[in-house]
């Protein structure tokens, strides 16, 4: 069966998953998982798709991308643990973990404790620095590792269901964007001329 297309910021990855398959699921959602900008969610949505469409299988989808999301993860609490916050500030500048990004996401630990690794997932920025602000804020690793293992099961059932039930309805999926879509850029270009008239209206109204 040949591949189905993929839409807009997932059309990238198909090459990636064409050639690797299960192998760029994991990789991509381990690296993302401990710092790394990757596309973590991205390509275990279009593997999803694919799945849906009957190139892969969603299960091992599933499992792959749950093991390497727990796995990434704990590899970046051990990373914050170890270094702790002289680490943080030294070397997260280069995965894009800065001290304030590191002092907001730990000030979101402060308040919700546990809770926010589960959330975290889902968020993009504190999904990739979950593990090492974690790790480097002292959050004992048992209670860590429960939340963090949630959080992994909530976020790769969410998004492999969805994905995959749009790839089982790829052609339809496609057929009613291609339909439609004159009609939603049409009603994207009516709002921007909206804004952009009441801006220019306040403009007039201050001066």
């Amino acid at each position: 069966m040949a591949a189905p297309p993929l839409p807009g910021p997932l059309a990238h990855l198909a090459p990636l998953l064409g050639h690797y398959g299960y192998w760029a699921v994991g990789a991509v959602v381990l690296v993302e998982d401990f710092g790394v900008p990757a596309p973590g969610e991205t390509i275990l949505i279009a593997a999803g798709v694919y799945a849906g469409a009957g190139r892969l299988d969603i299960a091992v989808v599933a499992a792959v991308a749950f093991a390497a999301a727990v796995a990434g993860d704990n590899i970046g609490y051990l990373i914050g643990r170890g270094g702790g916050r002289a680490f943080v500030h030294r070397w997260g500048r280069y995965v894009f973990l800065t001290p304030e990004r590191f002092r907001t996401t730990e000030e979101f630990f402060g308040r919700h404790g546990g809770k926010i690794v589960t959330v975290a997932r889902f968020i993009e920025g504190l999904r990739q620095a979950n593990g090492i602000v974690a790790g480097a804020s002292g959050m004992p690793w048992r209670r860590f590792l429960v939340f963090n293992t949630l959080g992994a099961a909530l976020w790769v059932g969410f998004w492999a269901t969805l994905a995959h039930l749009a790839g089982s309805h790829i052609t339809t999926v496609y057929d009613e964007v291609t339909r439609y879509q004159r009609y939603v850029l049409a009603g994207l270009a009516a709002l921007v001329a909206a804004l952009v008239a009441r801006h220019l209206a306040r403009r007039r109204r201050a001066r």
